[in-house]
Protein backbone atom coordinates (compact mmCIF):
# COMPACT_ATOMS: atom_id res chain seq x y z
CA UNK A 1 0.00 0.00 0.00
CA UNK A 2 1.13 3.55 -0.79
CA UNK A 3 -0.23 6.60 1.02
CA UNK A 4 0.77 10.20 0.49
CA UNK A 5 -0.52 11.40 3.85
CA UNK A 6 -0.06 15.15 3.10
CA UNK A 7 2.37 16.39 5.73
CA UNK A 8 0.02 19.04 7.17
CA UNK A 9 -2.88 16.60 7.54
CA UNK A 10 -3.32 15.89 11.25
CA UNK A 11 -6.16 13.37 10.93
CA UNK A 12 -3.74 10.57 11.81
CA UNK A 13 -6.58 8.29 12.88
CA UNK A 14 -8.00 8.14 9.36
CA UNK A 15 -4.77 6.71 7.96
CA UNK A 16 -4.13 4.39 10.91
CA UNK A 17 -7.69 3.05 10.83
CA UNK A 18 -7.32 2.26 7.12
CA UNK A 19 -4.02 0.47 7.72
CA UNK A 20 -5.52 -1.50 10.58
CA UNK A 21 -8.53 -2.58 8.52
CA UNK A 22 -6.58 -3.44 5.35
CA UNK A 23 -3.53 -4.89 7.14
CA UNK A 24 -1.19 -4.91 4.10
CA UNK A 25 2.02 -6.94 4.24
CA UNK A 26 3.98 -3.78 3.49
CA UNK A 27 3.13 -0.10 3.33
CA UNK A 28 4.92 3.11 2.37
CA UNK A 29 3.88 6.55 3.57
CA UNK A 30 5.26 9.70 1.98
CA UNK A 31 5.22 13.31 3.20
CA UNK A 32 5.78 11.99 6.72
CA UNK A 33 7.17 14.53 9.17
CA UNK A 34 8.19 13.66 12.73
CA UNK A 35 4.60 13.85 13.99
CA UNK A 36 3.47 11.37 11.35
CA UNK A 37 6.37 9.06 12.21
CA UNK A 38 5.30 9.19 15.84
CA UNK A 39 1.73 8.30 14.88
CA UNK A 40 3.04 5.15 13.17
CA UNK A 41 4.83 3.82 16.27
CA UNK A 42 1.72 1.82 17.20
CA UNK A 43 2.31 -0.42 14.16
CA UNK A 44 5.78 -1.57 15.18
CA UNK A 45 4.64 -4.69 17.09
CA UNK A 46 2.77 -5.91 13.99
CA UNK A 47 5.34 -4.55 11.52
CA UNK A 48 8.69 -5.23 13.22
CA UNK A 49 10.70 -4.42 10.08
CA UNK A 50 10.76 -0.77 9.07
CA UNK A 51 12.71 2.19 7.72
CA UNK A 52 11.88 5.71 8.88
CA UNK A 53 13.08 8.94 7.27
CA UNK A 54 10.89 11.67 8.76
CA UNK A 55 11.44 15.15 7.35
CA UNK A 56 9.70 18.50 7.65
CA UNK A 57 10.15 19.41 3.98
CA UNK A 58 7.25 17.24 2.64
CA UNK A 59 9.72 14.59 1.43
CA UNK A 60 9.86 12.36 4.49
CA UNK A 61 8.90 8.72 4.09
CA UNK A 62 8.49 5.53 6.10
CA UNK A 63 8.31 1.89 5.06
CA UNK A 64 6.79 -0.77 7.34
CA UNK A 65 6.88 -4.50 6.59
CA UNK A 66 5.64 -7.73 8.13
CA UNK A 67 8.18 -9.54 5.96
CA UNK A 68 11.78 -9.63 7.25
CA UNK A 69 14.12 -7.01 5.82
CA UNK A 70 17.62 -8.33 5.17
CA UNK A 71 19.13 -5.10 3.85
CA UNK A 72 17.92 -1.50 3.97
CA UNK A 73 19.27 1.72 2.53
CA UNK A 74 18.22 5.36 2.55
CA UNK A 75 19.53 7.01 -0.59
CA UNK A 76 19.61 10.58 -1.86
CA UNK A 77 19.80 9.80 -5.54
CA UNK A 78 19.56 13.28 -7.06
CA UNK A 79 18.72 15.91 -4.45
CA UNK A 80 20.26 16.27 -0.99
CA UNK A 81 16.96 16.62 0.88
CA UNK A 82 14.86 14.13 -1.10
CA UNK A 83 15.32 10.56 0.14
CA UNK A 84 14.36 7.25 -1.36
CA UNK A 85 14.25 3.89 0.40
CA UNK A 86 15.61 0.60 -0.90
CA UNK A 87 15.08 -2.66 1.00
CA UNK A 88 15.72 -6.32 0.34
CA UNK A 89 12.98 -8.51 1.76
CA UNK A 90 14.04 -12.04 2.67
CA UNK A 91 11.39 -14.60 3.52
CA UNK A 92 11.69 -18.38 3.75
CA UNK A 93 8.62 -18.90 1.55
CA UNK A 94 8.82 -15.91 -0.80
CA UNK A 95 12.57 -15.73 -1.19
CA UNK A 96 14.16 -12.34 -1.80
CA UNK A 97 12.29 -9.31 -3.16
CA UNK A 98 13.70 -5.82 -3.80
CA UNK A 99 11.54 -2.81 -2.92
CA UNK A 100 12.22 0.77 -4.01
CA UNK A 101 10.14 3.60 -2.52
CA UNK A 102 10.28 6.98 -4.27
CA UNK A 103 8.85 10.48 -3.95
CA UNK A 104 10.74 12.76 -6.37
CA UNK A 105 10.09 16.48 -6.54
CA UNK A 106 7.33 17.60 -8.91
CA UNK A 107 7.82 20.20 -11.66
CA UNK A 108 6.10 23.13 -9.92
CA UNK A 109 6.94 26.72 -10.98
CA UNK A 110 7.21 27.99 -7.39
CA UNK A 111 9.30 25.04 -6.18
CA UNK A 112 11.01 23.26 -9.05
CA UNK A 113 10.27 24.63 -12.54
CA UNK A 114 11.97 21.73 -14.32
CA UNK A 115 11.10 18.04 -14.36
CA UNK A 116 14.81 17.19 -14.67
CA UNK A 117 15.31 15.98 -11.09
CA UNK A 118 12.11 13.95 -11.02
CA UNK A 119 12.85 12.28 -14.34
CA UNK A 120 16.43 11.51 -13.35
CA UNK A 121 15.50 9.93 -10.02
CA UNK A 122 12.93 7.67 -11.65
CA UNK A 123 15.35 6.64 -14.39
CA UNK A 124 18.26 6.00 -12.00
CA UNK A 125 16.09 3.44 -10.24
CA UNK A 126 14.89 2.07 -13.58
CA UNK A 127 18.46 1.36 -14.69
CA UNK A 128 19.29 -0.33 -11.38
CA UNK A 129 16.17 -2.49 -11.50
CA UNK A 130 17.00 -3.68 -15.02
CA UNK A 131 20.10 -5.44 -13.71
CA UNK A 132 18.27 -7.33 -10.95
CA UNK A 133 17.15 -10.90 -11.54
CA UNK A 134 15.00 -11.18 -8.44
CA UNK A 135 11.38 -9.93 -8.07
CA UNK A 136 11.09 -6.14 -7.75
CA UNK A 137 8.48 -3.56 -6.78
CA UNK A 138 8.88 0.19 -7.27
CA UNK A 139 6.26 2.22 -5.47
CA UNK A 140 5.48 5.69 -4.25
CA UNK A 141 4.21 9.09 -5.33
CA UNK A 142 6.14 9.66 -8.55
CA UNK A 143 4.49 13.02 -9.29
CA UNK A 144 3.85 11.80 -12.81
CA UNK A 145 1.03 10.05 -14.65
CA UNK A 146 1.49 6.55 -15.99
CA UNK A 147 1.12 7.56 -19.64
CA UNK A 148 3.74 10.32 -19.62
CA UNK A 149 6.83 10.06 -21.77
CA UNK A 150 9.06 9.70 -18.69
CA UNK A 151 6.90 6.95 -17.18
CA UNK A 152 6.94 5.12 -20.50
CA UNK A 153 10.72 5.51 -20.69
CA UNK A 154 11.04 4.23 -17.11
CA UNK A 155 9.04 1.11 -17.96
CA UNK A 156 11.20 0.48 -21.01
CA UNK A 157 14.48 1.03 -19.17
CA UNK A 158 13.48 -1.04 -16.13
CA UNK A 159 11.45 -3.78 -17.81
CA UNK A 160 8.80 -3.40 -15.10
CA UNK A 161 5.05 -3.63 -15.61
CA UNK A 162 2.31 -1.13 -14.78
CA UNK A 163 -0.66 -3.06 -13.33
CA UNK A 164 -3.00 -0.17 -14.20
CA UNK A 165 -2.66 -0.79 -17.93
CA UNK A 166 -5.82 -2.20 -19.41
CA UNK A 167 -7.62 -1.99 -16.06
CA UNK A 168 -8.43 1.68 -15.49
CA UNK A 169 -7.08 4.98 -14.21
CA UNK A 170 -7.10 4.39 -10.43
CA UNK A 171 -6.56 8.12 -9.93
CA UNK A 172 -5.12 9.18 -6.58
CA UNK A 173 -4.75 12.98 -6.83
CA UNK A 174 -6.49 15.39 -6.19
CA UNK A 175 -8.70 13.75 -3.55
CA UNK A 176 -10.76 16.90 -2.99
CA UNK A 177 -11.59 17.64 -6.63
CA UNK A 178 -13.50 14.85 -8.36
CA UNK A 179 -13.35 16.65 -11.72
CA UNK A 180 -9.55 16.91 -11.72
CA UNK A 181 -7.87 13.67 -10.71
CA UNK A 182 -4.71 11.98 -11.93
CA UNK A 183 -2.90 8.69 -11.20
CA UNK A 184 0.26 10.00 -9.51
CA UNK A 185 0.84 7.20 -6.99
CA UNK A 186 2.17 3.98 -8.45
CA UNK A 187 3.07 0.35 -7.84
CA UNK A 188 5.26 -1.03 -10.63
CA UNK A 189 6.18 -4.71 -10.57
CA UNK A 190 8.56 -7.12 -12.25
CA UNK A 191 7.32 -10.02 -14.39
CA UNK A 192 7.36 -12.32 -11.35
CA UNK A 193 4.09 -10.93 -9.99
CA UNK A 194 0.49 -11.71 -10.92
CA UNK A 195 -2.03 -9.02 -10.02
CA UNK A 196 -4.99 -10.17 -7.94
CA UNK A 197 -6.44 -6.77 -7.04
CA UNK A 198 -5.63 -3.09 -7.49
CA UNK A 199 -7.60 -0.59 -5.45
CA UNK A 200 -7.77 3.04 -4.39
CA UNK A 201 -9.07 3.64 -0.89
CA UNK A 202 -11.25 6.07 1.01
CA UNK A 203 -10.40 9.66 1.83
CA UNK A 204 -7.98 9.98 4.77
CA UNK A 205 -7.69 13.77 5.00
CA UNK A 206 -4.90 14.01 2.42
CA UNK A 207 -4.93 15.46 -1.07
CA UNK A 208 -4.12 11.92 -2.28
CA UNK A 209 -6.13 8.72 -2.06
CA UNK A 210 -4.23 5.64 -0.87
CA UNK A 211 -3.62 2.87 -3.40
CA UNK A 212 -2.87 -0.79 -2.79
CA UNK A 213 -2.15 -3.88 -4.82
CA UNK A 214 -2.60 -7.54 -4.00
CA UNK A 215 -0.02 -9.57 -5.90
CA UNK A 216 0.85 -13.24 -6.09
CA UNK A 217 4.52 -14.06 -6.54
CA UNK A 218 5.18 -16.55 -9.33
CA UNK A 219 8.84 -16.76 -10.40
CA UNK A 220 7.86 -18.63 -13.57
CA UNK A 221 5.65 -15.86 -14.97
CA UNK A 222 6.58 -14.92 -18.51
CA UNK A 223 4.98 -11.46 -18.57
CA UNK A 224 6.86 -9.25 -21.02
CA UNK A 225 7.71 -5.65 -20.21
CA UNK A 226 8.36 -2.86 -22.70
CA UNK A 227 11.73 -2.78 -24.45
CA UNK A 228 13.94 0.31 -24.73
CA UNK A 229 15.58 1.11 -28.05
CA UNK A 230 19.24 2.17 -28.20
CA UNK A 231 18.12 5.79 -28.64
CA UNK A 232 15.85 5.57 -25.60
CA UNK A 233 18.65 4.12 -23.49
CA UNK A 234 20.87 7.01 -24.55
CA UNK A 235 18.14 9.50 -23.74
CA UNK A 236 17.75 8.03 -20.25
CA UNK A 237 21.50 8.46 -19.68
CA UNK A 238 21.31 12.08 -20.83
CA UNK A 239 18.39 12.85 -18.51
CA UNK A 240 20.32 11.43 -15.56
CA UNK A 241 23.48 13.32 -16.56
CA UNK A 242 21.64 16.66 -16.71
CA UNK A 243 20.22 16.39 -13.19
Amino acid sequence: MVINVFQYNRAYHKATELLESESPDLFVLVETDFKWAEAMVKFKPKYPFFVEVPKDNTYGMVLYSKIPIKEKFVRYLIEDEVPSIEVLLDDQKLGQVSIFALHPTPPVPSENPRSTERDAEILVVGKKVKDLKRPVLVLGDLNDVGWSYTSELFLKVSGLLDPRRGRGMFSTFHAKYFFMRWPLDHIFVSRHFTLKKLKTHRYIGSDHFPISGHFQLNPFNDNEGLKATIDEKMEAKEKIKKA
